[in-house]
């Protein structure tokens, strides 16, 4: 049985997506892929059949947790429009026992990109990804790091419809009361733009990679996400505190915890070898 996807049908998803109070990255990326889709199709009716095509044809571009992904937005809107027929299934996944080394953003690098951005007098940038990894906060809960948060050493973030503290560093509050001051940012968002709205994630991305070939870092490591992860390696490695970190980055689930803080093979590598086991 054929289906036809129309611009009113994706306009009502995304309506139907902003009542579910889905986060703006979150209504982006579903946009983002339904709308791929439908240019793929050239605007012409689906079936089935086409949708595997277009399933094979993301697993020859892609890696598996990407084509996943985009296959959930798509299996999403079928559900929406009552197309359950035209669903399809995800990508089986082994499970990852170890971080990739290529893409792991180690501290020696971090301190690169901040020096990087320092010598572009890039102080807004500067400062952005040191309040990242000495928080953990997420880059869409950048926009909760205010002028009254600051004051007061934390931020209450409400992503999601979930609320929790934030406890910020008091130098980084120094910092930034320093910097809010001389930007006259008298209240609201620390990290704005010339208009005075919130920075978002795209153009943080791309100040980021801008910082790449002047530090010496893969640009493969360079991505605002990045460091969170270097906080929770970083804060696991010293306190071995799981449940606590998951508090403080806010997952529901320890198990999302534990991605962040995997070891890359080589630490492993060395750590069963002194284990002693073997007669040389």
């Amino acid at each position: 049985m054929t289906k036809m996807i129309t611009d009113d049908l994706i306009e009502k998803f995304k309506d139907f997506l902003i009542n579910e109070e889905k986060a703006s990255a979150t209504l982006e990326k579903y946009m983002r892929d339904i709308k791929a889709f439908f240019c793929w199709t050239s605007g012409l009716p689906i079936d089935k059949k086409q949708v595997l095509r277009y399933k094979e044809y993301l697993i020859n571009k892609f890696a598996p947790a990407s084509v996943n992904s985009v296959l959930s937005s798509l299996n999403s809107f079928f559900e929406f429009n009552n197309w359950y027929e035209m669903k399809v299934r995800t990508l089986k996944i082994q499970k990852q026992i170890f971080a990739q080394k290529d893409k792991e953003l180690s501290k020696a690098e971090y301190e690169r990109l901040l020096d990087a951005a320092k010598a572009k007098s890039n102080e807004r940038l500067y400062l952005l990804m040191q309040t990242i990894c000495s928080s953990g906060i997420r880059v869409s809960e950048l926009q909760f790091i205010t002028v009254e948060a600051i004051k007061i050493g934390k931020a209450t973030i409400n992503c999601k419809g979930k609320m929790r503290i934030v406890i910020l560093p008091g130098e980084l509050c120094r910092m930034l009361t320093r910097y809010a001051k001389i930007q006259n940012i008298t209240n609201g968002s620390v990290f704005v733009t010339k208009t005075g709205k919130p920075l978002d994630r795209s153009t943080i991305w791309k100040m980021m990679k801008a910082l790449c070939k002047s530090a010496k870092v893969s640009e493969y490591k360079v991505f605002p996400h990045n460091l969170r992860h270097l906080f929770a390696r970083t804060f696991y490695s010293l306190q071995k505190d799981i449940v606590r970190l998951a508090d403080i980055l806010g997952h529901s689930s320890v198990n999302t915890t534990r991605i962040y803080t995997m070891e890359t093979g080589e630490i492993h590598r060395r750590q069963i070898q002194k284990l002693g086991l073997l007669r040389l």
